[in-house]
């Protein structure tokens, strides 16, 4: 009598099982019954158990049991105690490890055997349950049975949770096939026959012949230049061999490799996450002359080793060495799985090939297409990591990482010559590092001036008619060029586009959109800048010049009515002089410095129809651009050199100034 809390024990089973893992730890058990005894034809019977019902339209009825009967030695007083016995060791040469039968209450609501032996008084039959609380074994019976066929039958009594996916014999041969495959191509091991079928025994199918039988069509070798794979130590490497295998009419499935203990499949990771060209199924056309169907098929690898055997846990769902690299264990699964799937690689060696070209086509035009700025890192970048068939965001997120990775590299090397202490050692590595420099920064400059295409593909978009026959409002055109609402403290650099007005504007130490600057409800201009010279960088300083910039909706000139309050011209003097008074402050508080001699630039963006033009030239005395698209004018009592100027002419302008680093990037 055994004192075990059976559901505790299921219920510490980790995850790496599933529903067919007691199926699989069953058929194991009872081929291991057939190799301890003297039968020389060795049979397993896999019988599948249906519910009582009729499915519609002719449909199979859910598996809800399995039978697994054998012609082995049977439960005899040694096998007894052994199922008796928690983490028993008495199969542990053939890789057993005494907890196997667990799983099967974790997926079954009952696990119930018969089974006739051999004794020293004559055959006897014994047949029990596994218990649920504190015996292993419960209701046993053991009676004589001097006409008996020696054997086992283990009955796994309706599934749990959601029951059997699987309703097809030949689906769930195929997934024994796969499981236990290492059984059935080891050239040094005779396999008892493994057969499942219905539980009247129609529909079989002998597992063992899966090259010759139904399954023969689905499961096809590959063979290989090189099987063997070398880890850890070099003076004592772990050995592993590798078998590589095609699976047609995968479903859902990935290629996987999947590591082998004792002949039995442990874990399987999809080989994609090491050759990301796996990711896909391939493509068999007309692989056979008999065959004369073109196949999809995926790829599993098979690996096998004396380190697997000695290593996997006590459930097999997993290894107890680490799945990544640590102090204690020279290999890791991701080692061995690395190596694998660099065999799998080779054995698939045209499919891949062609994949990886794809993959690089792909990225070749995101960067002419779409990131010019990447050419240079082009050149270098290793894409092998990058994932098939990617996504415009994902070639980026590659780009991004190895840009991040050079400029990391260029900081150390630019820190350990600069800390070198004999100037022969800084001259020499000084070009390489300012080679690399040099190419960094011009993909960033790359990157800038692509960038102000789009920009003013959308900014010419801005003032044009839309699809209800309107113009767009002026707040569309606004946040193009500079957000509102938004200073220099809260909009960087790079997220505003004064550019397009004049390049001088890139470099503001102060900016103010569309805010009063008093903080209250006053007047406010649309834009209003201290403008900071290329050649020197000033702060709030009464010498530097400030810019002001007033917005007119794209196709309105009600503006130049006499009744109009939002005369731009007005607006923009008013401006001024308010900031002349001293009625401002910047964001951070401090009053916005001016003199008498302070220079003002005040700038309107709005409409030049003949309306406009006549009320420029005839009232505001304004004087044409020789273009005839602006008009401009000094105000030299307040220190004001204003321009009106038409939408058109600031795209143009801007298009202009730009014309010459887009042809040189390709994309004008």
């Amino acid at each position: 009598m055994s004192n075990v809390n059976v559901l505790r024990a299921v219920e510490n089973i980790r995850s790496g099982t599933n529903v067919y893992t007691p199926l699989v730890e069953t058929i194991v058990n009872a081929i291991q019954a057939i190799e301890a005894g003297p039968e020389k034809d060795g049979r397993v019977d896999v019988l599948v158990h249906r519910v009582a019902q009729e499915e519609l339209e002719g449909g199979k009825p859910p598996v809800e049991s399995f039978t697994v009967t054998d012609n082995g030695i049977g439960f005899n007083h040694e096998n007894r105690e052994s199922f008796d016995t928690l983490y028993t060791d008495h199969k542990i040469e053939q890789g057993g490890k005494g907890f196997g039968r667990f799983t099967c209450l974790k997926y079954f609501e009952d696990l119930a055997v018969e089974s006739v032996f051999d004794d020293q008084d004559g055959r006897k039959k014994r047949s029990f349950k596994m218990g649920k609380k504190t015996d292993i074994i419960v209701d046993e019976k053991l009676e004589d049975c001097p006409d008996g066929e020696i054997g086992s039958r283990v009955t796994m009594r309706k599934v749990k949770g959601r029951g059997f996916s699987d309703k097809q014999i030949k689906t769930m041969a195929r997934t024994l096939v796969e499981r236990l495959l290492p059984y059935f191509i080891d050239n040094d091991y005779q396999c008892p026959e493994v057969r499942i079928s219905e539980i009247d025994g129609t529909d079989r199918i002998i597992l063992n012949d899966f090259v010759s039988n139904q399954l023969a069509a689905m499961i096809q070798e590959i063979s290989l230049a090189n099987d063997e794979i070398r880890l850890g130590d070099a003076e004592r490497p772990e050995l592993f061999k590798v078998r590589v295998f095609k699976l047609f009419a995968p479903r859902s499935q990935r290629s996987k490799i999947s590591l082998v203990a004792d002949r039995r499949e442990v874990t399987d990771t999809a080989i994609h996450h090491y050759v990301p060209e796996f990711i896909d199924e391939f493509f068999d056309e007309k692989s056979g002359e008999q065959d004369d169907r073109d196949r999809n098929y995926i790829v599993k690898a098979y690996v096998f080793g004396s380190y697997l055997d000695a290593s996997v846990s006590l459930e097999r769902g997993g290894f107890e060495f680490p799945k990544d690299d640590d102090l204690l264990h020279a290999v890791s699964q991701s080692d061995i799985e690395r190596a694998a799937a660099k065999v799998a690689r080779e054995a698939l060696g045209g499919e891949i090939t062609a994949r990886q070209e794809k993959k690089q086509k792909q990225v070749r035009e995101y960067v002419e297409s779409v990131a010019p700025w990447h050419r240079t890192i082009a050149e270098d970048i290793d894409l092998t990591p990058m994932p098939y068939n990617p996504s415009p965001e994902q070639i980026e997120e590659v780009f991004q990482k190895e840009k991040f990775k050079q400029e990391v590299s260029i900081r150390q090397q630019v820190e350990r010559i600069i800390s070198e202490s004999d100037a022969s050692s800084l001259e020499d590595g000084l070009p390489q590092i300012l080679g690399q420099i040099s190419k960094t920064s011009r993909n960033d400059l790359i990157h800038y001036i692509a960038l102000r295409k789009h920009v003013l593909t959308l900014f010419a978009r801005s003032f044009e008619l839309g699809g209800d026959r309107k113009y767009p409002s002026e707040a569309t055109v606004h946040d193009i060029i500079f957000p509102r609402k938004g200073d220099s403290i809260s909009t960087a650099l790079e997220d505003h586009n004064l550019w397009i007005i004049d390049e001088r504007l890139n470099f503001t130490n102060f900016v103010n959109s569309d805010k009063p600057l008093d903080g209250g409800t006053s007047e406010r201009p649309d834009v209003l800048v201290f403008d900071t010279p290329v050649l020197f960088r000033g702060d709030n300083v009464a010498s530097n010049p400030i810019t002001v910039f007033e917005f007119k909706k794209p196709g309105r000139e009600d503006f130049v009515n006499p009744s109009s309050k939002e005369d731009p011209v007005q607006q923009i003097i008013r401006y001024v002089n308010s900031v002349r008074e001293g009625r401002y402050k910047t964001p951070k508080g401090r009053p916005i410095q001016v003199t008498e001699n302070t220079p003002f630039y005040g700038y309107v963006m709005c409409e030049t129809g003949e309306k406009v033009k006549k009320w420029l030239e005839m009232e505001k005395q304004f004087t044409p651009m020789p273009d005839g698209m602006g008009w401009f004018q000094w105000f030299g009592n307040i220190r004001l050199y204003m321009e009106v100027l038409s939408w058109d002419k600031v795209l143009r302008d801007a298009e202009m100034r730009n014309r010459v680093f887009f042809h040189k990037l390709g994309i004008d």
